[in-house]
Parts: C-alpha cells; structure tokens; sequence
C-alpha cells in the first residue's frame, strides 16, 4: 500500500484538460501539475492558453484544439504522445453554455451545445481509450453539472448535454473498467469565480436562492473541484468508476 500523501502523487503522469484556459479547467489543470503530473490544455484560443500555462507553472504546456472537429482527435492525442507522452488522464471539461427558454432554444442552437459537450467529449474519449486499455491503466473525468442532477430553468441544452455525460460515465465504466480504465464525473455546484461573481452581483433573489437551499451557505471555491479531480485520478480512488462525485456543499441534497 502506499504510503501517505503519494497515495494522491500524479507523478509521471500525463493529463489532458480541455477547456484548461479559463475557470474551472485552468483551476482542475492547477490542481492535477500540483500533484505531480505533466499538464496538457486544449482550448480554441491560443492566447488564453498561453496564459493559463503561465499561471499553472512549469512543465503545463498547451495545444490549439477545436472540440468540435472531431475528426481531429485522434491527431491531437498522436501528437500528445509523440511530445509529451502516453495520456494517463483525460478531463473532458470544455463546453459552452446556452441560457435561453426552452421554446426559444433553436435546432442549432442545441446541436452547437451537443456538439462540443458530448459528440467532442465522446470523440476524444475514444482516441484516448484504446492506449488507456493498451496499458491497463487510465482514468476519465466528465466535468458535470448540477443541472445533470436536478431542474434548473432556461438551460435545456445545457441541461441535456451535463445529463447525457453519467449515461456515458455508466456505460464507458461498465465496458472499460475490466481493463484497468477508471470513468467518473464530478458535478461541480455554485463555485465562486468572475463569471458567477458577475452574474449574482446583480441578482441578490438568485444568491439568496442558490445559498439557501447549500446546507454548507457559500459558494465553493474552483481549487475544491481540483482537489476532487486528483483524488479520481489517483491510486487513492482506484476502486471508484461509474460514480458522479457532487462538490456542492450540499446542494445536491438540501433543501
């Protein structure tokens, strides 16, 4: 058994985070280079990436990706490889959110949301299995969502996308656990950052709502999904696939 905190050590690991250019990607990729592993981000744009790499620290590095080119996933994990090594972990974190009433949400609009949540997610899961498997060895991580877990108004592509990653979780786990390969999602609930912060500032009905029915009465913080990130990823949950992990301070399950 091991010892101590290397029970949580990523060290010689490779992890992949898409999305890792802003908010809870950057703080999940943070949180993975602290524990020891050798960092990827994707994103679209290059200078938001940059930046990230600056701030997560030495030996993160970075790669233009398109989600939704999903012809494209394959050469991207090859080139991952070639330069940086086997993936060891992947976090399928990117995508776009779309707030708008259901009768108002386009065909479009909710194929553009699907696209990138779950044809993008599912398309570089599927480049990165076969060496996973290979290896006997790997972790996924599908970043959830609350509105995976309950009813929230205005976001039904959104909504429909988070829900579609546990029916992924539960299959890909049922059909790759036998061959070493871990698959989970963390739903993350109200975390506190400069887009929530910007949002809530002028709706304090909203605030009082989301605080009210958190048992724990605040928002959590992006380090707090982090940390559950490298738990799934390392040998400390090495018995844990096809779970959705809530870090909510409760919300989930107040009221």
């Amino acid at each position: 058994m091991t010892a101590g905190s290397d029970i949580f050590s990523l060290t010689g690991k490779v992890a992949l985070v898409t999305g890792g250019g802003t908010g809870l990607g950057e703080a999940i990729a943070a949180g993975l280079h602290q524990a020891g592993a050798r960092v990827v981000i994707v994103g679209r744009r290059e200078i938001e990436l940059a930046r990230s790499v600056d701030r997560i620290g030495p030996g993160a590095s970075y790669m233009v990706h398109d989600l939704t080119q999903v012809d494209a996933a394959e050469g991207l994990v090859a080139r991952i490889g070639a330069e940086v090594g086997p993936i060891d972990c992947l976090v399928n974190n990117a995508g776009i959110h779309l707030k708008k009433p259901a009768l108002d949400t386009t065909v479009d609009e909710f194929q553009r949301v699907l696209m990138t949540h779950v044809l993008g997610a599912h398309a570089l899961t599927r480049a990165v299995a076969p060496g996973m498997i290979a290896r006997q060895n790997g972790t996924v991580l599908f970043i959830a969502s609350m509105a995976s877990l309950f009813g929230i108004p205005q976001v039904v592509a959104y909504s429909a996308a988070k829900s579609a990653y546990l029916g992924m979780v539960r299959t890909l786990a049922t059909e790759w656990s036998p061959h070493g390969v871990r698959v989970n999602a963390i739903a993350p609930g109200w975390i506190e950052s400069p887009m929530s912060t910007k949002a809530l500032a002028g709706d304090p009905a909203r605030r009082d709502k989301i605080l009210g029915r958190t048992p724990m009465g605040r928002l959590g913080q992006p380090e707090d999904v982090a940390w559950a990130a490298v738990y799934l990823a390392s040998a400390a949950g090495r018995f844990v696939t096809g779970i959705v992990l809530p870090v909510d301070g409760g919300a989930s399950i107040g009221f």
